[in-house]
């Protein structure tokens, strides 16, 4: 089963929502309603695909633990949804977080990344999805890591200036 990342802004009344129902989380994430807000309808998106965990590798350096805000692709925020923990998350995190992560993005730049970037230790650590050490049928991994991480700080820094909080959903 693939394990696919989705990050997705949320203003503080859909955070509230989702807290306050969370067994709603699927219509969230369908967008079967504005929740509460009708400014929600104009969600900021970004797919990060498989290459989740090798971008929680080479922001922390570890594959499930880490220093926050960096650790929050797999740790920290606020449960949401009723999701058996074999198939996936989904965490929300407050406005607060979002900016404070923003400002800890911006501070890391492409060469921590590359120096951190091992793919033999992260095949070992079970990196999902587990294919660092063969060779690329397209993009070589790193490429596609850092490209992600590049998009990763726009969006992050969209969210942060629009006050939004953010949903973490991986599944």
């Amino acid at each position: 089963m693939e394990m696919l990342c989705t990050l997705r802004s949320a203003t503080e009344a859909q955070r509230t929502a989702l807290l306050q129902a969370p067994a709603r989380l699927e219509d969230f994430l369908d967008d079967e309603e504005d929740f509460a807000d009708p400014k929600g309808g104009s969600f900021l998106e970004l797919d990060i695909g498989e290459a989740w965990h090798g971008l929680q590798y080479l922001l922390t350096g570890t594959p499930w633990e880490g220093q926050p805000p960096l650790d929050f692709l797999v740790r920290g925020g606020d449960d949401v949804g009723d999701i058996p923990s074999d198939e996936g998350t989904a965490r929300i995190f407050a406005p607060a977080q979002v900016k404070a992560l923003a400002g800890a993005l911006q501070q890391l730049s492409e060469d921590t990344l590359r120096r951190r970037y091992d793919p033999a230790a992260m095949q070992a650590q079970d990196i999902y999805p587990g294919t660092w050490d063969e060779p690329p049928d397209d993009l070589d991994p790193l490429e596609e890591v850092l490209s992600y991480f590049e998009e990763l700080q726009k969006f992050m820094g969209k969210v942060s200036r629009r006050g939004d909080a953010l949903l973490v959903h991986i599944g």
